[in-house]
């Protein structure tokens, strides 16, 4: 099995890779796309502006590299602005189209003028299980996990959503649909739950 952590300038890898290497798995950092066909997983994480990442993406050729990649049969993991990415459409400054992997789009929450809550939602939150996942496999219901985000993803297909979260209201945190997985959680900054996530992805 052989896992990589694609660099395309806009996440933490470190902190990634340092949550697989605690589950006993040696994870790469790869910065060319043309290196993931020597690959069995990929993950794709982020950090920062959807417009700014999938220009990012394109620019250096990783949103081909990533299809091929899944259209081969191959687990896919992204990782809160990598789970924004591979729907239809963000609106994070503006409308602009995203890898097209899961219909859908990704949107910002509206809780501070509705609800009053702050955004972006950040902290520790409660999973509910819509979906049994194998990301989840021997996590309990409820388990708490961390986030960071002020956008959510909306999928057309209900039958995508493996698990979700209430901030006032109930938004989708994490998806599955056949080799792809993503969460808008950080497993890697989720203490003893977030590397059993890491490691099931990685056993998957």
């Amino acid at each position: 099995m052989s896992l990589a952590i694609i660099d395309y300038g806009m996440a933490n890898l470190r902190s990634v890779q340092n949550g697989f290497r605690q589950v006993g798995v040696d994870a790469q950092i790869i910065a060319s796309p043309q290196k993931l066909r020597s690959y069995d997983r990929v993950v794709l994480p982020g950090v920062g502006a959807f417009r700014d990442a999938i220009a990012t993406l394109r620019e250096k050729g990783w949103d081909k590299a990533l299809v091929e990649h899944i259209n081969a049969g191959r687990p896919l993991l992204g990782i809160c602005l990598g789970l924004q990415l591979l729907f239809d459409v963000g609106y994070e400054d503006g409308r602009h189209t995203g890898l097209g992997i899961i219909r859908g789009d990704c949107v910002r929450f509206d809780v501070d003028e509705k609800m009053k809550l702050k955004v972006p939602h950040m902290g520790w939150n409660q999973l509910r299980v819509a979906r049994p996942s194998p990301l989840f496999r021997d996590i309990p219901e409820g388990a708490g996990v961390y986030f960071v985000h002020s956008y959510h993803v909306r999928p057309t297909d209900a039958q995508v959503i493996a698990t979700t979260t209430e901030y006032g209201i109930e938004f989708v945190s994490s998806i599955w649909r056949d080799n792809v997985m993503a969460t808008q959680f950080h497993p890697e900054k989720s203490q003893a739950v977030g590397l059993k996530i890491l490691e099931n992805f990685a056993r998957c």
